[in-house]
């Protein structure tokens, strides 16, 4: 079976409490790993796409990255707005963990499915978008079709953002029209969270089946793909 949960934000040093969102998040690090340890087994997968860990270096991450590799089946993972630790793939190999994969420019094969993905970034219509902020977009898309462009098979894609492909009007972007060039059939978001969760979009939009994964929208209790 497959999983998904996003914006773990886990913190090993307590400092970054996730309270200020609501009080639904008092103590959402507990919630999430026993509802994790009671659904998932290590014949299971579980997609993160992103805001895994509040450290800064990848070096204080391993703290939060050693939680997830003790829990049960394997994982898959991208990069958040708030994973500052995450660096180069060397770097995040050499951290030694068996069963966390990281997606950065690639891709993985599972037995019916390849994983792909990338962060995204936040819409053009923000109010604070910048020509910084369409560098690092264009950047993010090609990211996406790196990882796309490195399956080698005809199996199915499941894509991970971190952020939702749609604008703040609700019309579907870029990233939206990368997915549906390549026939991605679902595709896996987060990064909306509290008064976020009015941006939400779900359900088949030109063929792609969009499922935001982000562990408050989901009630910190890990979603099981339908596939």
């Amino acid at each position: 079976m497959i999983f998904t949960i996003g914006d773990l934000h886990f913190d090993s040093t307590g400092d970054k409490s996730m309270d200020i969102f609501g009080e639904n998040w008092i103590d959402h690090e507990k919630r999430i790993i026993e509802n994790w340890k009671l659904n998932v087994t290590d014949k299971d997968t579980v997609l993160v796409p992103g805001d895994i860990s509040w450290a800064l270096k990848t070096k204080e991450a391993i703290s939060d990255l050693q939680k997830i590799e003790n829990l049960p089946g394997k994982k898959y993972m991208i990069k958040g707005n708030h994973d500052y630790w995450w660096g180069s793939m060397k770097k995040l190999k050499a951290l030694g963990f068996k069963t966390i994969h990281y997606v950065y420019n690639n891709s993985y094969e599972l037995e019916s499915y390849n994983i792909c993905g990338t962060r995204a970034w936040q819409s053009k219509d923000s109010e604070d978008f910048d020509e910084a902020d369409l560098k690092i977009f264009n950047r993010e898309l090609n990211r996406l079709k790196l990882s796309l462009e490195s399956v080698k098979n005809d199996l199915p894609i499941i894509c991970m953002l971190h952020y939702p492909p749609f604008n703040f009007s609700g019309e579907p972007n870029e990233f939206h029209d990368l997915m549906k060039e390549y026939n991605i059939p679902i595709c896996i978001y987060g990064h909306l969270h509290s008064e976020g969760h009015k941006y939400v979009k779900e359900g088949i939009i030109d063929g792609i089946d969009y499922i935001c994964a982000s562990c408050d929208y989901i009630d910190f209790k890990l979603r099981r793909l339908n596939i």
